[in-house]
């Protein structure tokens, strides 16, 4: 796997870790990086190799959402714009970064070292699990430059703190710090900016080396849980179940639990 200079990739193990790298602007997304991110994505989930998606940013940054000074250049420019397109090519990139992530079939982790705003909050919380150095904030950011939100933040934040608290954090934009993200069920875990990388690549191995196909499957229990009713998910966890019930991960977790050995998962 290679790098771009806006967008590092690398592996350690089964876990693929991507890196948004823009420091001197906080990792703000270009269309470049947005196209590159989903790129990997895409190809990580079809990767037998990776176990889990680590998302990160460079430089004590996670990422400031949309690069808001390359907007003014293109409002002083005076730009033409084709609205339909730009509109479908807004949808086509959430679908490939946010939608992934938190659809698809392998565990997802966001790591903070710091700012996460507008869209980067989204692309976050549209993860798993997230973790966060303790100097990190949030901000839905928006409304300060006039925006509404995009990259699925506005579901993502409602579904995590509920309604009236999505409302003010959205209306107001204000600041996180990361122990009122932790009371709020925002982010998982916080820990000293020096100890970020370990704790979260300690995270993803332990998902990555974990049974593939019950994360799958978990996943997609949660996800439906999100808005069927509660027969709706009886059902669907039942097949889920029954479908692993057959798999080699299963009888040789078993086998270790009788055995008392850890298990060896193969993601068959």
């Amino acid at each position: 796997m290679t790098d771009t200079d806006d967008l590092l990739v690398r592996r350690e193990g089964g876990v693929l870790v991507l890196t948004f790298n823009r420091p001197a602007q906080r990792n703000a997304l270009t269309q470049e990086m947005q196209a590159r991110l989903g790129e990997e994505l895409a190809a990580a989930e079809l990767d037998r190799e990776v176990g889990c998606v680590l998302l990160t940013g460079a430089d004590g940054a996670f990422c400031a959402g949309g690069d808001v000074k390359n907007m003014a250049r293109g409002h002083a420019a005076g730009q033409p714009i084709d609205q339909l397109r730009r509109m479908e090519a807004q949808r086509q990139s959430q679908r490939r970064t946010s939608l992934r992530l938190f659809e698809m079939g392998k565990p997802t982790i966001a790591a903070l070292p710091g700012a996460a705003a507008g869209a980067g909050l989204s692309m976050a919380l549209a993860c798993d699990m997230r973790i966060a150095a303790e100097t990190a904030i949030m901000s839905t950011a928006f409304v300060k430059i006039g925006l509404s939100g995009d990259y699925g933040g506005t579901y993502l934040l409602t579904q995590l703190v509920g309604p009236a608290k999505a409302r003010e954090l959205y209306l107001l934009g204000d600041r996180i710090d990361m122990k009122e993200a932790l009371r709020l069920g925002l982010v998982n875990w916080v820990v000293p900016a020096a100890e970020l990388a370990a704790k979260a690549m300690e995270i993803a191995q332990r998902l990555a080396t974990g049974p593939r196909l019950a994360h799958r499957h978990i996943k997609d229990n949660l996800n439906r849980a999100m808005n069927a009713s509660f027969a709706e998910c009886l059902d669907t966890e039942s097949a889920n179940l029954m479908q692993l019930r057959e798999t080699e991960d299963h009888k040789e977790a078993a086998r270790a639990f009788a055995e008392k050995r850890p298990p060896r998962f193969t993601g068959r």
